[in-house]
């Protein structure tokens, strides 16, 4: 669909992620990892506003069920009002990966469950265990 992917991951002070914004970056890097085309940034300002400085036009986001439509779509349509000129698209994931959420792998890592059908196999394991 498209000859670039930026994975672009925005810090929000007020929020405290699972892992920190460095680590989070590795996991990005090793999961995509062979495949062309794909840079990651990070960001602290709105995200119209890190694609208008890196000329982006799309924002892709992904949805595994209704209750993420809808909060992607709302995010969108606040997006569109703020700039007009960048489209979003938001595409479901496949049926056979609509189950699999953060919380779900975090608590298979915790308990030692088995993640391969989670995490990519390139993936470093030891990144993503608690600090």
């Amino acid at each position: 669909m498209f000859d670039e992917v930026v994975v672009a991951i925005g810090i929000n002070i007020d929020k405290r992620g699972h892992f920190p914004t460095e680590r989070k970056i590795e996991i990005i890097r090793q999961a995509t990892a062979g495949l062309e085309g794909v840079s990651i940034t990070k960001y602290d300002s709105l995200t119209v506003d890190i694609c208008r400085e890196l000329g982006i036009r799309h924002i892709v986001r992904g949805v595994r069920n209704m209750i993420d439509f809808e909060t992607e779509r709302s995010i969108a349509d606040a997006n569109r009002r703020l700039a007009p000129e960048i489209d979003t698209i938001i595409i479901p994931t496949a049926q056979e990966f609509a189950h699999i959420s953060s919380t779900a792998v975090r608590d298979l890592i915790k308990h030692g469950g088995d993640t391969s059908l989670f995490i990519p196999e390139n993936v470093d394991m030891k990144l993503l265990e608690s600090e």
